[in-house]
């Protein structure tokens, strides 16, 4: 039998092999992004959200200490849920997400009045999002706001590794046991 784990591309490739070959093929969802159906976790999800949560609270130091706006893109092309547990995990302001159409202007007015009220300010951009993801939306503030100190962190494949976390081992274990029960 063969164990596949992986995300769309890798099940498309399954799919593929088992129309040829007789053999039991069992699939695992593997995917940073967390959009396979049929699964409340992939493996790898938990792992890169701490990692982004862990980053972003280092960028809230710096944000903090020197008055800073920092635009923060996180992974995630056609699906916003890294982006949107790790801003709500580690208190962002803004979040910009591919499933959600974005008001640029309603952008700008709440970055104005967080000014006088916020020690920082934290927007996270999946890199999907519409708006073009984290340069050009920090292009847009600047132009509107040019009084702003502002800054871009792209995370990048900073998500993609690292030691899995506790609940990731857990499920990555569970998945496998079963994976190998079902074959």
């Amino acid at each position: 039998g063969l164990v596949v784990i992986g995300g769309d591309g890798s099940f498309k490739g399954a799919l593929e092999l088992s129309k040829r070959c007789s053999i039991p093929i069992i699939g695992c969802a593997g995917t940073i992004d967390n959009d396979m159906v049929g699964t409340d976790f992939t493996i790898g999800y938990d792992t890169a959200i701490n990692t982004v949560v862990e980053a972003i609270d280092k960028i809230r130091d710096t944000a903090e200490s020197h008055d800073r706006i920092f635009v923060v893109e996180v992974m995630g092309r056609d699906a916003g849920l890294i982006a949107l547990r790790s801003a709500i995990a580690s208190g962002a302001e803004a979040l910009l997400v591919p499933e959600l159409k974005n008001d640029m202007d309603v952008l700008i007015s709440k970055i104005r009045s967080w000014r006088s009220s916020k020690s920082s300010k934290i927007i996270v951009v999946a890199e999907g999002d519409e708006s073009g993801g984290a340069y050009k939306v920090a292009d847009v503030i600047k132009k509107q706001c040019p009084e702003f100190d502002l800054r871009v962190s792209i995370l990048g494949h900073i998500q993609r590794g690292g030691n899995p976390s506790c609940m990731e081992r857990v499920n990555a274990s569970m998945i496998g046991f079963n994976a190998v029960k079902g074959l």
